[in-house]
């Protein structure tokens, strides 16, 4: 067995290591050389961001990293990186030639994303950066399950002038969480040099003044200085339990990537430049000149890296290409199939609870049933205080600070960072606050839009187990931010989950649904409803509302309504009124928008000919629009009349009761347009 030195040295490094890098450094470079040619005979490996000149920091990186058991985020130009984690030159080509057998994605991903999410090399979106949070969101759950290992963040300089990977390192910081940032510094992002990102000529220096992080800088262009300062790096992040930022100064010997030309903006001096320091041949010149190798034994070597490379070549180019008719599979894993109320009603009789109560109780009563389950956001454990709107007060009281936490006010963070502890392990189900209003929500749309594809992107091998909380809508005086609704824009991303309840019941059904189920849900909480008694009902225990099936709120055979949330009970209150003067008004309450219940929906329209769609977001590309596309689209012909659509006008929700009361639908707007439709 080698011993491996504690201080890494051409002098001291056992031969075979010696070797073994050699042989690794070598066969990367082959395979990066090798990619463009791809291009050019259309083969595949349409983007390939050449990593020559990070050699020493790339294949460090990937001696740090135990598999299985540390958790580690690649970004784009980490070939040697992923080939020195372990992964063989037919994994990278077979992910560069998009095949369906690529470990990370099956062709569904970019090329030059490397992964292995079997040995926690994670899947990662081309994103600048934002894998940042992920890897803090992991080293969140390996403290909390006091195992020894670290998260590996592997990036570039210029990913650091992101706002959500400040807030990823000062999460990490507070914390104090097993985190290693590693940083590839070849002083461009893409063609803009780092004077124009940054005041700072070593950017890791930005962070000096974070208590708890450790910065180390070292020669990326070095094998030597690399490893040790990795190695550092991993025995610090290790006994401590604290974060470590790495800076490896390296450089670009090409351009950014194939479809970039760097001769536009460096100078030949400097490409020139450049080449004489490349790492590889330094450290073969070292490796001869200190006796420890002769030319013949590393010419051997390098023939075998083109023989390794060849047959890799060949297996690769064999294996299938992804099939097409595969696109609609990992959009949205199975969610978890209700048992006791499989179509989420019931007649149970007994003490009406409110909305708020059924979502408190509701989230109580899951996290006692399964004790890895975790929820955190703003203003959520504060004494006696749980959230904004006290949904999860006594939660922290009962289950403790490390399952319940307040948040920074950094919505990236709070999803990205569940998005990551997710990852750790599959029984972990995490429920976000994920802004204090659904209007405060938009900061974290990089990470809902990179988490929402998760699934589809990693060919099924990675979905984040996280259902999100919103407190959404009007009718409390709220103004802008407080009392805008958002379902309508989200509804147009693939690949999450959009639940809006209307009663104490189906709040607290759709919640425990949500929780239970494999991958992401939003849930969206009308928070007008949380205390009024008109949202209150019975709620059986372990109620449960499965997706994608609305409920029938009232039955009717002149005029359909379908609706949801805050205006469902003003659609109730339209449809009595009606019933006074003759007319028989059925009410849908979708609760569910996705997976709609179209069945039902149409089944009624159908039947009676005349409809309406009501909600209390904008009508202009509102979900509404989308409903009545359906109804278009797959029932016209038993259309007795226009599909018309109710909800608020096309402009924000303003703050004084006045602008309220015009803008946002109610039950006068409701009826009125119903009379319209019923006459027609």
């Amino acid at each position: 067995m080698t011993t491996v030195p504690k201080v890494f040295s051409v002098k001291t490094t056992p031969k075979e290591i010696l070797e073994k890098w050699y042989r690794l450094m070598t066969l990367g470079r082959a395979i990066d050389e090798k990619a463009p040619n791809y291009l050019k005979q259309a083969i595949g490996w349409s983007y390939h961001a050449p990593y020559a000149g990070h050699d020493g920091i790339q294949l460090a990186i990937g001696q740090t990293f135990e598999k299985e058991v540390d958790h580690i985020f690649l970004y784009y130009r980490d070939l040697l990186t992923a080939l020195s984690c372990g992964l063989t030159a037919e994994e990278i080509i077979l992910n560069g030639i998009s095949k369906a057998t690529d470990p990370s994605s099956g062709g569904r991903h970019m090329s030059n994303h490397f992964a292995k999410p079997a040995w926690n090399m994670h899947n990662v979106s081309s994103l600048t950066g934002n894998h940042t949070l992920h890897a803090v969101g992991v080293a969140r759950a390996i403290k909390y399950y006091g195992e020894k290992a670290v998260a590996i963040s592997v990036q570039g300089e210029s990913s650091l002038s992101e706002g959500f990977v400040y807030e990823a390192i000062n999460g990490a910081s507070k914390e104090k969480l097993p985190v290693i940032f590693a940083i590839q510094d070849n002083g461009f992002g893409i063609s803009v040099p780092k004077k124009d990102q940054t005041a700072n000529r070593k950017v890791a220096n930005n962070f000096t003044g974070f208590k708890n992080l450790r910065i180390i800088h070292c020669n990326g262009k070095d094998v030597f200085d690399s490893m040790n300062a990795m190695h550092e790096a991993k025995k610090h992040a290790l006994e401590t339990g604290m974060p470590v930022m790495v800076q490896a100064n390296c450089i670009r010997i090409h351009s950014h990537s194939n479809s970039d030309r760097h001769e536009l903006y460096r100078s030949e001096d400097e490409r020139n430049y450049v080449q004489e320091y490349d790492p590889l041949f330094k450290y073969k010149r070292m490796l001869i000149r200190y006796e420890r190798f002769t030319p013949k034994e590393l010419e051997s070597i390098e023939n075998e890296a083109k023989i390794e490379l060849k047959e890799a070549h060949k297996l690769a180019l064999k294996a299938p290409d992804p099939d097409p008719n595969t696109y609609l599979d990992f959009v949205l894993p199975e969610p978890y199939i209700p048992q006791k109320y499989p179509n989420g009603t019931h007649q149970e009789a007994g003490e009406k609870k409110k909305l708020i109560t059924a979502l408190n109780e509701t989230i109580k009563t899951e996290f006692r049933l399964n004790p890895d389950t975790f929820i955190w956001g703003q203003d959520m454990a504060n004494k006696d205080k749980g959230g904004i709107f006290n949904v999860s007060k006594g939660l922290q009281q009962e289950f403790g600070p490390k399952r319940v936490f307040n948040a920074p006010i950094a919505e990236d963070f709070i999803v990205g960072t569940a998005n990551g502890m997710s990852r750790y392990n599959e029984k972990i189900r995490i429920v976000i606050e994920g802004a204090e209003f659904a209007d405060y929500f938009w900061p974290a749309m990089e990470q809902y839009v990179d988490s929402s594809h998760d699934y589809w992107r990693s060919n099924g091998k990675f979905t984040p187990n996280v259902t999100i909380r919103l407190a959404s809508g009007g009718y409390i005086g709220g103004g802008l931010y407080h009392s805008q609704n958002i379902e309508g824009s989200l509804a147009s991303i693939p690949g999450v989950r959009i639940v809006y309840p209307s009663f104490a019941d189906d709040a607290a059904g759709l919640l425990r649904t949500a929780i239970r189920s494999r991958g992401m849900t939003m849930f969206m909480e009308p928070k007008a409803l949380y205390n009024d008694p008109k949202a209150a009902t019975v709620i059986p225990d372990d109620f449960e509302v499965p997706f994608g099936k609305a409920r029938i709120r009232r039955n009717g055979d002149d005029l359909v309504m379908i609706t949801y949330g805050n205006t469902t009970h003003m659609c109730l209150e339209a449809a009595e009124k009606l019933s006074k003067e003759g007319a028989s008004v059925e009410v849908i309450d979708l609760r569910s928008l996705i997976p709609l219940d179209k069945q039902t929906i149409l089944n009624s329209v159908k039947r009676i000919g005349k409809v309406m769609v009501v909600h209390e977001d904008k009508v202009h590309s509102g979900f509404g629009a989308e409903v009545a596309s359906i109804i278009m689209e797959e029932a016209f012909e038993y259309l007795d009349g226009p599909v018309k659509r109710v909800g608020s006008s096309f402009t924000p929700v303003g703050f004084h009761r006045s602008f309220e009361r015009i803008i946002l639908p109610n039950t006068e707007k409701i009826y009125t347009t119903a009379k319209e439709i019923l006459a027609y």
